[in-house]
């Protein structure tokens, strides 16, 4: 974290409520300062999730969440709870209730979400870092707009016990930080194992799909990058199609990748959340309340389907990256949009010209194969943040926490 900044606490918009707790004991995170976004638990104040009727009726939390937990023992110093989007529904940060959290690289821009809060927290320069939630992008999203760096780790390798249920076959405990050294340090407290001072990458594999739903820009500033990366790290870099996971793909790009998850996580959303929701009849913003029926509405017929295809699409992804290969994309297809323009009918799944399924079809990617990725703040876009991230097989999070680390200090 810098050792000074302009945006104070209130002016960034990114704490449901400020604290501190303090180390439980010293150890590699000793000095560092982190919030936690209002999804996860901290002994004694309510896990609001969001929204107020959630917060309403649910009780103050008995324990804290383990993830937060191991980072007090590891030396770190909790400072707050983070505002997030109402019950992680969404990825713009906009939350109906509480605001939008401040995105200091790009004011008039939306911060993502949903852990909205944990990236302009640290983005601004108040915490070193910040524990998030990604079932569908919400880490990675957030990081990407603010500038930051975020991971998503492998499915399962983080513990979620304490952090509200979503959609828990895509579930995971993510972190966004500021620099890539605190990320590392953080990542190494919570997956327990060493990150490789050095690492040999095999092929970085570019899906020629996954560029055809980025802007234009967007496509130009990743190109630049990925020539940069080819040239510090000297391993081959590769074009390829969706096709050598997907051979039924025809001309459908990655419209298959994203019905599949659109699928399952509403399906899971609604077994999570719909009793509540049917009980407390609770208020929602617009796009909750909009995002809410689509899961209410789905045609739980379909979720059988999708789990062979989304068990298919697993064992050839991560037979098609191995052991030492990466996948390059862009985090977001586009630049953070600008405030206020997000329409619910960009929400729709029928178009993947709008926001949301663009969005979706790329963060997808690793969601369905259960993959660790990072985002790295290399990019712009006159001057707005453009994400740079790296996707590795299952299980290989400390070798693509090396590649990272790597990328990035070829740019420092």
């Amino acid at each position: 974290m810098p050792d000074s900044h302009e945006i104070t606490a209130a002016e960034s918009g990114a704490f449901v409520r400020m604290l501190k707790i303090e180390p439980t004991e010293s150890g590699p995170l000793d000095g560092l300062c982190f919030v936690v976004k209002d999804l996860i638990d901290v002994q004694g104040y309510v896990t609001g999730c969001g929204n107020p009727d959630w917060a309403k009726s649910h009780s103050p939390a008995v324990v804290n969440a383990v993830c937060l937990d191991r980072l007090l023992a590891a030396g770190a110093t909790c400072i707050g709870k983070a505002v997030c989007d109402e019950l992680a529904f969404s990825l713009d940060g906009e939350n109906f209730f509480y605001g939008t959290p401040l995105n200091p690289r790009a004011p008039d821009r939306v911060p993502g979400g949903s852990s909205s809060g944990s990236a302009s927290a640290v983005a601004c320069g108040l915490a070193d870092f910040a524990l998030g939630t990604d079932t569908g992008g919400s880490v990675r999203v957030p990081a990407g707009n603010c500038g930051i760096y975020g991971m998503r780790p492998s499915h399962g390798f983080i513990s979620v016990a304490g952090v509200m249920p979503f959609a828990p076959t895509f579930d995971t405990v993510g972190i966004l930080a500021y620099t890539i050294d605190a990320l590392t340090k953080v990542a190494e407290s919570l997956l327990s194992f060493p990150v490789p001072t050095r690492t040999s990458v095999g092929t970085i594999y570019v899906f020629q799909e996954i560029m055809t739903l980025c802007d234009a820009e967007v496509q130009q500033a990743f190109s630049e990058l990925l020539q940069s990366i080819r040239e510090f790290l000297g391993c081959k870099v590769q074009g390829t199609s969706i096709r050598e996971i997907d051979r039924e793909v025809s001309d459908a790009g990655l419209t298959p990748w994203f019905d599949t998850f659109c699928t399952l996580q509403w399906a899971e959303i609604w077994s999570s959340l719909g009793s509540w929701v049917e009980a407390r009849r609770p208020a929602f913003g617009p796009r909750t309340q909009n995002n809410f029926e689509l899961t209410r509405n789905l045609d739980r017929r379909k979720i059988e389907p999708a789990n062979r295809r989304r068990e298919d699409y697993r064992r050839r992804l991560n037979a098609f990256l191995g052991p030492d290969n990466i996948l390059c994309l862009p985090t977001t297809p586009t630049p953070a949009p600008e405030k206020g323009t997000l329409e619910d009918k960009a929400r729709s799944p029928g178009s993947l010209s709008s926001y949301y399924p663009r969005t979706l079809s790329l963060t997808s990617i690793a969601g369905i194969g259960r993959l660790p990725q990072v985002t790295l703040p290399l990019g712009n876009v006159r001057g707005v943040p453009v994400g740079l991230s790296l996707v590795a097989a299952y299980g290989r999070d400390a070798f693509l926490l090396s590649v990272a680390r790597s990328v990035a200090r070829c740019w420092t």
